[in-house]
């Protein structure tokens, strides 16, 4: 640490009493100055030479104690300016710069009292030793604090700052870290939030320092003083005590996010939505909350389930999580999706048509239905999002509509909320959205059948994997309108590769119970023949007529005998080139080797006989 030595002389101050300093010469006293309750009895001479203060006060008192009531650095930093004037050897550092230097502005210490008075001294060894060096100007910065209006008023703070951040910016002063965090990130994070505040905006406008080298630095004031409310309030403090603490983290919050950097990824999407959390517990400003929210949805497809689960602490809401933050990110994230060119559909090849009657009264989600009218709201900062990243998406908000579904006060609507708001293409496979459905059931098991079927509405049944349509075959909470859909579009699937992708044909096989299943109206169904078909219906998917084999095994067993077929076809056509092959070397006359050919080939009409036994589809309804 750099210092300076002023004066020569030794020093000769002494305690003359219980709070009464002089100092030690041949010539008495003629001026008594109070400070601090401290009484100084010093001589008018050297003071008033360099003071234009005291000047002023004596000639207006006359010979009467001069009080110098709330002087900046109190009686130490006013026995240094005495010192100072006496000759006698002062010793200024970065740890009482600021207060020699405050005090001697308030005592007028300045070139018009005295030519090379302390001011000038002390203005010059700090823009020429300490403003140079990372340690001195930060502990300079440090001490500004407790004398913050004066030294505003003296352009130190200014000064210091400025130079704290172009030490940032330059690259000869970075030492060698190891730590993740820039090299100055932990030493400014010791600041308090106005000066921390005031060094990155000036960081920032220097332009040297990349935005995630910012962001970096953001994170690690962000660990050092936004706190675990439960740890930073404990029961013990009043009511005006907590509101003090919840008022400074919530401006400290605010301060954090207005210098969250442009760039999209110069912090974490799980960073953000821990700022959001936060934003919600301190009840930071909408305008906060807004862009917190903006900014998530920026690079939602790098978020964590665990990051969405954003405590509730709404009065009007008793769910668990706040599904209102996540909603209106889904929201902001549409904009996102409106430069995305629509997906392929991913139906199933000679499938049936996509409307709501044949796909299990699957709804568009409402991101689809709007995204013409969003995209014109798109904000220009945010990247399109890939359909790598639109399906991470849907992953991510199936994975938390799982979670959400456990709490017994989640209302359906809002779950469907949420479950619409994802693009279709974001959903190649609909197990996720089974798995909220069924958690939903289980949680909620006084639902109404209507209400069930509602519920059921977001789930595409087509999109549904082998795994999830044996067990959605087998979940009594399902409606049987959807179990019979699960089974039908697991048929057109095994169908699709018996018939070479000629499902339409194959699924019009269909027995004459499931037809009729599929052709009920939900809306004038009985109970009674409800529970007789579903019966019906646990029975099949179980695998109980060995006749009409349309379990889940049993489909199954028969693609796996149709992938053997193909092989052995395949094969059998490698023979019969292999036999004309082996004719045109030997010199056989071409009418040989199409005899030879026509020898060993199969049958036109043999492939479909054999097919027809692999496949037996019964015509006759299932046996009561």
């Amino acid at each position: 640490m750099k210092f300076m030595r002023l004066g020569t002389r030794p020093d000769t101050f002494f305690a003359a009493a219980d709070s009464v300093r002089s100092v030690c010469t041949e010539v008495a006293t003629d001026l008594q100055i109070l400070v601090d309750n401290c009484l100084y009895h010093l001589h008018k001479f050297p003071l008033l030479s360099k003071c234009m203060l005291l000047q002023a006060l004596c000639a207006d008192a006359g010979d009467v104690v001069v009080e110098l009531p709330g002087f900046p650095g109190g009686a130490e930093a006013f026995e240094a300016c005495a010192k100072y004037c006496y000759g006698i050897t002062i010793t200024v550092s970065a740890r009482n710069l600021v207060p020699l230097r405050c005090a001697a502005a308030h005592l007028g210490m300045s070139e018009a009292a005295d030519r090379g008075n302390l001011a000038a001294k002390l203005d010059a060894f700090l823009a020429s030793c300490l403003l140079r060096r990372w340690k001195d100007a930060l502990g300079v910065l440090h001490s500004t604090r407790h004398h913050a209006p004066l030294c505003e008023d003296l352009g130190l703070t200014s000064r210091c700052v400025d130079a704290v951040a172009a030490l940032v910016a330059s690259p000869d002063t970075a030492p060698t870290s190891t730590s993740a965090s820039p090299w100055w990130a932990h030493d400014v994070a010791e600041l308090g939030v106005d000066l921390f505040w005031r060094i990155m905006v000036a960081v920032k406008a220097t332009g040297a320092v990349h935005e995630k080298t910012v962001g970096d630095a953001l994170k690690a004031y962000a660990r050092r003083w936004l706190p675990n409310v439960a740890k930073d309030q404990p029961l013990d403090r009043d009511a005006a005590d907590v509101k003090q603490v919840a008022t400074r983290h919530r401006l400290l919050l605010e301060k954090i996010v207005s210098l969250l950097p442009a760039e999209r990824d110069a912090v974490s999407c799980g960073f953000l939505l821990k700022l959001l959390k936060a934003a919600n517990i301190l009840g930071a400003s909408k305008a906060s909350r807004a862009e917190l929210v903006r900014r998530v949805a920026w690079q939602l497809e790098e978020a964590s389930v665990s990051d969405l689960l954003i405590p509730s602490l709404s009065c009007v809401s008793d769910t668990l999580y706040d599904v209102g933050a996540v909603s209106a990110i889904l929201d902001e994230f549409a904009l996102r999706c409106a430069a995305l060119p629509p997906a392929p559909a991913l139906a199933l090849s000679g499938s049936l048509d996509d409307s709501p009657a044949h796909s299990g009264g699957h709804r568009r989600s409402r991101s689809a239905e709007s995204v013409s009218f969003d995209g014109t709201r798109r904000s220009l900062s945010a990247a399109p999002v890939s359909q790598g990243g639109l399906v991470q998406v849907g992953k991510l908000v199936d994975g938390f509509l799982i979670e959400v579904a456990k709490d017994p006060n989640m209302p359906m609507d809002k779950l469907l909320a949420i479950a619409e708001a994802v693009p279709d293409s974001a959903r190649p496979e609909h197990d996720g959205m089974y798995k909220v459905v069924d958690t939903y059931l289980k949680a909620h098991p006084e639902m109404s059948k209507s209400a069930r079927k509602r519920l059921c509405r977001v789930l595409n049944c087509r999109k549904l994997s082998e795994k999830a349509c044996a067990h959605a075959a087998q979940n009594e909470l399902l409606p049987l309108r959807v179990v019979v859909q699960v089974l039908f579009f697991e048929h057109a699937r095994a169908a699709a590769l018996a018939s070479g992708g000629h499902a339409v044909a194959a699924a019009a096989d269909l027995p004459s119970n499931i037809r009729a299943l599929l052709s009920k109206s939900g809306s004038s169904e009985d109970d009674e023949a409800d529970r007789v078909d579903e019966q019906r219906l646990r029975a099949l998917a179980a695998g109980a007529s060995p006749g009409d084999d349309w379990s889940v095994e049993g489909l199954r067993r028969a693609a796996s005998k149709i992938a053997t077929l193909r092989m052995k076809l395949a094969e059998d056509e490698d023979e019969d080139r292999d036999a004309d092959e082996f004719a045109r070397k030997a010199g056989l006359p071409r009418s040989a080797s199409l005899r030879f050919r026509a020898f060993c080939a199969i049958p036109a009409g043999k492939p479909r006989r054999m097919l027809s036994k692999l496949w037996p589809l019964g015509r006759s309804g299932v046996s009561h």
